[in-house]
């Protein structure tokens, strides 16, 4: 018999890649395609859900085809997402209704604001672990229904896309939901990923019909919630569809719960970072929703078949690969691996700081109107040195959350597990380390979001026993330790504070 492997789609937010992985967490397939990036006024920002359904078959189809595997070979396949971008589309025709709101669009500011202003906050945090933010989905899925052009069908006669969404005539989701509704016919999702709506009470792990009244969301329009690895499964490929054969869907992550998945962080205080288009940092806090009195979010980390589920504590960062495409965007460097030369060609940033705050600030501050701002720069100031400053913010902003992080688990972090496509880095992780004073463990396979939702998957079907296997599969690629003395680290994070001070409530007529 052939080989058996486990496919792994990760739908994220500036492309879609599938993986492959055998036994041993090692990958033997992968392939990638862009999306557009929509942006149709300043802040705001779409996705085209079509385009990311043609480039999902596409991606799946290429990776089989190069790696000479057959779709028979698969076991299961896991799905991993941006998280709290969202989708409303046609029941019937299954065709969107509008673009998908990306977690980043920052539209619904002036929603937050008001229900800020009716002091509502508290009550919603209770409820769902979340800061009240235009990120989540319940403010994207009311703003649709309320300006989503009507749907020019046949079936929809023209009529208003709330009436539509009253009548059980529409579905919403975040991308995961799409994605597993589009390869099964099934309106699912997962824990992890209701847990992000802002419309799903994470204690009592059910929809919240109060939070579903707040934001004018119908409840037919919700899917169905599941474990995020199901041994029930979420359903199978179609036989005569793209792929060609029957494979269970059976695990869905939220990309960064993924990630905490992926390097094995299944014990309480585990945590890792993971540095993509933002950062994001988790802390496995066991089957306790851990609540923060410092702006971090308390959400589902994960839940197996027949488990309790499990809660994290999480520092959602907007922006910190995005900076670095910035950079790109504004020709200050070619690509990416460039960043590390220039930062290394300064002894230091000559005092200038960097504020990545370009669609606001998530933890700790939690300010939409905060924008990119830089500050201290002088006649001397080079482009190496605002390289430099723009890797720094990384560093800062993680240090940011790791402070507030250990102060609400009352948990010190000794070491801290880091993937995404920033760790390649080493100037970065070394800076990363030296800035929190932590040692850095960046693992062997450095994409485990796609790993994280592949073990989910592989679990649920009995690829994989237990996640002791897992935990086997682990291999540390290069550990990095302070080498900054722990003053000069906190003297250089201390004008953080005031670069960010400098950036914040500035987009005032937005």
């Amino acid at each position: 018999m052939a080989d058996t492997y486990v496919g792994a789609i990760d739908q994220g937010t500036t492309g879609t890649r599938f993986m492959v992985f055998d036994h041993s967490g090692q990958v033997v397939a992968n392939a990638y395609e862009k999306h557009e990036q929509i942006y149709p006024e300043p802040g705001w920002v779409e996705h085209d859900p079509m385009e990311i359904w043609e480039n999902t078959k596409d991606v799946v189809t290429t990776g089989l085809d190069e790696a000479d595997l057959d779709p028979e070979q698969l076991e299961a396949i896991g799905i991993t997402n941006q998280r709290e971008t969202t989708i409303v589309w046609d029941k019937e025709t299954g065709k969107p209704v509008h673009n998908a709101l990306v977690w980043q669009d920052r539209r619904t500011t002036d929603r937050v604001e008001e229900i800020q202003e009716e002091g509502k906050v508290e009550w919603i945090r209770e409820k769902t672990g979340l800061e009240c933010d235009a990120y989540f989905s319940a403010t994207k899925t009311e703003w649709i229904l309320d300006n989503a052009e009507p749907l020019k069908m046949e079936a929809s006669r023209g009529e208003d896309v709330r009436k539509r969404a009253e009548q059980g005539e529409l579905l919403m989701g975040t991308i995961d939901t799409w994605v597993i509704y589009n390869l099964t016919g099934n309106h699912i999702t997962d824990v992890s990923n209701a847990s992000r709506t802002m419309l799903y009470n994470i204690r009592d792990l059910e929809w919240d019909d109060e939070l579903l009244d707040e934001f004018n969301v119908p409840k037919s329009m919700v899917p169905e919630v599941r474990p995020s690895s199901d041994e029930n499964t979420y359903g199978s490929t179609d036989a005569d569809g793209f792929l060609g054969a029957e494979v269970p869907v059976a695990g869905a992550l939220g990309d960064q719960q993924a990630a905490l998945f992926g390097q094995t962080c299944f014990d309480e205080g585990d945590a890792k970072n993971t540095y993509g288009t933002g950062s994001f940092y988790l802390m496995n806090t066991g089957t306790e929703a851990v609540a923060s009195d410092n702006g971090l979010l308390t959400t589902i980390g994960f839940q197996m078949s027949g488990e309790p589920v499990q809660y994290a504590l999480e520092g959602s960062i907007f922006i910190t690969g995005a900076a670095i495409e910035w950079l790109e965007d504004v020709d200050l460097i070619n690509n990416a691996a460039q960043t590390a030369e220039l930062a290394r060609s300064v002894d230091s940033t000559d005092g200038v700081y960097m504020v990545p705050a370009f669609t606001g600030l998530g933890a700790p501050h939690w300010d939409g109107r905060a924008r990119g701002t830089i500050v201290g720069m002088t006649r001397g100031t080079r482009k190496e040195h605002i390289v430099r400053a723009t890797l720094e913010s990384i560093a800062y902003q993680t240090r940011d959350i790791a402070e507030a992080m250990e102060e609400d688990s009352g948990v010190e972090t000794t070491t801290l597990r880091v993937d995404g496509g920033a760790v390649k880095n080493n100037f970065l992780c070394q800076l990363q380390s030296d800035i929190i004073q932590t040692d850095i463990a960046r693992p062997e396979v450095d994409e485990t979001t796609a790993l994280g939702s592949a073990y989910a998957a592989g679990l649920a079907v009995g690829y994989w026993d237990t996640v002791d296997e897992l935990r086997d599969n682990w291999q540390i690629d290069r550990e990095f330790s302070p080498e900054m003395d722990s003053s000069k680290a906190d003297k250089l994070y201390s004008r953080w504070d005031d670069a960010v001070e400098k950036s914040l409530d500035w987009a005032q007529e937005e």
